[in-house]
């Protein structure tokens, strides 16, 4: 029996185990739209294509699963390129399926006609162009495989109408062969005896863990290998909750804005373990400082990683979890007393903890950010699904709540995209039913896809978002306060709208919170609702973001309160 392009696309959806699709139809995949209501998907409209894709996003990262969105042609295309480029900096698995004008008018300029495989071609893993029905299935089976497998990243599908429109008999391939692309797993075994070398001669080793280690499940194997062989843990942004925040080895985030005992540790130590992570800029600070001591071991899946940013001494190219029982397996033979052997070095970290700890000013009328971070974990006993949005909430989001478990905080890293947190918690929340899901936002990210509000209500998700409400631009303020001169050039918020009131207005909740009496008793009112809520809170307009590390600065620079 034949099936026209749209049905052969859902049968090769249902063959995926796809289970949610985030998308907004068009003219261009109408045909797709018309056969949907008919298969086992939950289809979330959302009120913005950017939107699709952060909230297929936002569930890739809370699940693991590769992200589904569907969009139509034109500009509805272009409007997922921010969010196709968020994903593919992060590492995050997502197919984007994207409408196209039929085959025959493509080059021709034709109504709501874009090149969205050139435009995406710089910011996916790979996209195709679907030219003939008969290739559908295999091309959507490619996809899915090249988005899950290796280093996640999205792939982009573009659906010319005729092709959804024309038949042919469905047949989906059980396995896929690709001659360019196979990712390597395994690690080299002479890599591993050179890493274990190096990590049994140390004294000071530190183990460096990003996204990569969250991504491959080898949050486990970290924590096994950390505690057996008494090291201490810092991870990125990204790879928070890859080790138990309120673990004694742990040191809390690294780079710019990580703590002093992360940083110093990584000036300090002389094997330094990097695990699924990049040595992005905002962590390593002043290349030729960086880690200047110490013997680097990288870890990655992704050989162009390696080297990439800085020279390490012993590259292994494998999965993290892989490499690392490899490494523990390695390691448990040898006959040394670990803990004894790294006693000084563990008591010099501990000193830093407790010296330089992550600190604010509390004082006067006015609400400091990260009380309102810390309330939120005290409430939440640490158990909620964190998002963010971008900015300085970001880094108070990263600093002063403590991520105990892996995929359970959600932002955007390498991008840094203003609007990402509130979709992104539409996708968590819709991945996990069961579990709070909090957006910490600012008052001006919040606003960028606000019109998401309508999403949340529709589907009744319980989605909170604390808004950390400073009248600024905050992180361009402060940057602009330190090193500008205070000229505070188009940061200041001045016609924010009345957050309490446009969330009632779409149907959610709304409260506010001007003064600390009020901090607790609110947010446990908002958290106990089973509704979209927004929660505005007034706080310290010119709050800074400390440590800081200035631009170009080695990381023992640090700015402290």
């Amino acid at each position: 029996m034949e099936l026209t392009g749209a049905q052969i696309l859902l049968e090769c959806l249902k063959e995926e185990g796809v289970s949610h699709i985030f998308g907004f139809p068009g003219g261009a995949v109408i045909d797709i739209y018309h056969y949907l209501p008919k298969y086992p998907f939950k289809h979330i409209l959302v009120r913005h294509e950017q939107g699709a894709v952060h909230a297929a996003d936002g569930y890739a990262r809370s699940t693991g699963k590769v992200g589904v969105c569907l969009v139509t042609s034109g500009p509805g295309a272009t409007n997922t390129v921010t969010g196709i480029a968020t994903a593919y900096m992060d590492s995050v698995p997502l197919v984007v399926f994207t409408g196209q004008v039929p085959t025959a008018l493509i080059g021709n300029d034709a109504f709501q006609e874009v090149d969205i495989v050139g435009i995406t071609r710089p910011c996916t893993k790979h996209n195709f162009l679907v030219k003939d029905v008969k290739e559908l299935a295999y091309v959507v089976k490619k996809a899915f495989h090249i988005a899950r497998t290796g280093r996640p990243g999205p792939v982009l599908v573009d659906l010319p109408k005729d092709v959804m429109q024309a038949k042919a008999k469905f047949s989906y391939p059980e396995k896929i062969s690709l001659r360019s692309y196979n990712p390597h797993y395994e690690p080299n075994k002479k890599q591993i005896k050179r890493a274990a070398s190096l990590i049994s001669k140390a004294t000071r080793p530190l183990i460096y863990a990003g996204g990569g280690v969250i991504s491959s499940s080898a949050h486990e194997i970290l924590k096994i290998l950390a505690q057996k062989f008494h090291i201490p843990v810092t991870t990125t942004l990204m790879g928070l909750g890859a080790f138990p925040g309120d673990h004694d080895l742990w040191l809390g985030m690294l780079g710019m804005h990580g703590t002093y005992a992360a940083n110093m540790s990584v000036n300090n130590s002389d094997v330094l373990i990097s695990v699924g992570a990049r040595f992005d800029d905002r962590v390593t600070g002043k290349i030729s400082s960086f880690a200047p001591r110490s013997k680097i071991i990288h870890i990655d899946i992704d050989p162009t990683s390696i080297r990439k940013n800085v020279q390490v001494d012993v590259p292994i190219v494998a999965d993290c979890k892989l490499a690392l029982e490899s490494l523990f397996n390695e390691l448990v033979d040898k006959d040394e007393n670990w803990e004894e052997k790294h006693a000084v070095w563990l008591e010099m970290v501990k000193e830093w903890k407790i010296k330089y700890p992550l600190r604010y000013e509390q004082g006067g009328k006015a609400i400091k950010p990260q009380f309102v971070v810390e309330k939120l974990y005290e409430l939440t006993k640490g158990n909620a699904i964190i998002t963010t949005e971008v900015g300085q909430n970001q880094m108070w989001a990263a600093q002063f709540y403590y991520y105990k478990h892996p995929r359970t905080f959600i932002s955007s890293g390498g991008l840094g995209t203003m609007g990402y947190g509130f979709p992104a918690a539409i996708g968590a929340q819709m991945a996990n039913p069961d579990k709070m899901v909090i957006d910490i936002a600012g008052d001006g990210s919040i606003q960028m896809n606000i019109q998401e509000l309508a999403t949340a209500v529709s589907y009744n998700l319980p989605v909170k978002i604390v808004i950390l409400n400073n009248g600024y631009l905050g992180m361009v303020r402060q940057w602009q306060e330190l090193f500008y001169n205070k000229n505070y050039c188009a940061t200041c918020l001045h016609q924010n709208p009345d957050f309490v009131a446009l969330a009632k207005a779409y149907g959610a909740e709304g409260y506010r919170i001007k003064e600390n009496k009020e901090v607790e008793p609110v947010l446990e009112k908002a958290l106990a609702s089973k509704k979209t809520v927004v929660v505005d809170v007034w706080v310290e307009p010119e709050e800074n973001v400390y440590p800081m590390v200035p631009a170009g600065a080695s990381l023992t620079e640090m700015l402290l309160v």
